[in-house]
This record gives structure tokens, C-alpha cells and sequence, in this order.
């Protein structure tokens, strides 16, 4: 029996057509998500930014443990199982800071006070929603 697929499978078929959303909360946690999945983009990060603006996200996969080290600015973090399930919750992480969370598969990077202004928590589960209709196959 294989695995269920990951809540980024919508992520992964529509890059920078999807939304965040709790479902619990009902709100959304971001309308622009860029998808941190390979090696390069993974170890970046943020880094060399000034900031992340409301409204966006970074979602790093896989990914258990993020630094701030070298950063300008405090962040959210959100570390999420493979089915969605917020784990843990990092509330304003400032530069030069660890966040960790074993049991998690990605780590979702916000502006700081996005969680709270969302009212989102532990447990919560969060979905990747199309903003953007399926590409075409063709006619």
C-alpha cells in the first residue's frame, strides 16, 4: 500500500497558483506561496531579503528545522505533517534563531503575527487551495 499523497500535491501541480488555508479557522494564511523544494532554494530561504510581505509565504520542503541566522526581520513558522496537521507553531522567531520540529514534513515561513492574526494553532490542519483553473492539455 503506498502512501497518501502530501497536502502540497496542489501546491506542486499549480506553483504560484495556490492559497493557504486553515481549515478549522476557516481564514486564509496566504495568497502568494513560493516553494522552497530543492536543494538551492531550500538553503536560502529568506535570506538576502528585507522582508516577507503579508499576504505571502515560503513553504520548505522537506524540511524539519529552519535558522534565522543572517536574517533582517522576525518571521512566523509553521512545521506541518505530510497530511496537513500543524505540529508546531514559532511565534516572531528573530534573527539569529533555531525552530524545530521532528515530526514535521515541511516548514511554512510567514510575517511575523500572520499566525495570531489568523488564529492559527497546533493541531489546525492546513490546505493548499487552487486560486488559478488546471492547465489545459491541449485540444
Amino acid at each position: 500500500m503506498g502512501r497518501a499523497p502530501s497536502f502540497l500535491a496542489p501546491l506542486a501541480e499549480r506553483p504560484g497558483g495556490c492559497r493557504l488555508r486553515n481549515t478549522r479557522a476557516g481564514t486564509v494564511l496566504a495568497e502568494r506561496i513560493e516553494l522552497a523544494a530543492d536543494s538551492k532554494s531550500r538553503k536560502r530561504g529568506l535570506l538576502g531579503r528585507d522582508h516577507l510581505d503579508e499576504g505571502h509565504a515560503l513553504v520548505i520542503v522537506p524540511c524539519g528545522a529552519v535558522h534565522t541566522f543572517f536574517m533582517r526581520f522576525a518571521i512566523d513558522v509553521l512545521f506541518v505533517r505530510r497530511d496537513g496537521r500543524v505540529v508546531k507553531c514559532a511565534h516572531g522567531v528573530r534573527p539569529w534563531r533555531i525552530a524545530a520540529a521532528l515530526a514535521a514534513h515541511a516548514v511554512i515561513e510567514l510575517p511575523a503575527g500572520a499566525l495570531r492574526r489568523s488564529g492559527t494553532g497546533r493541531g489546525d490542519r492546513l490546505v493548499f487551495e487552487p486560486t488559478m483553473p488546471a492547465p489545459s492539455g491541449g485540444d
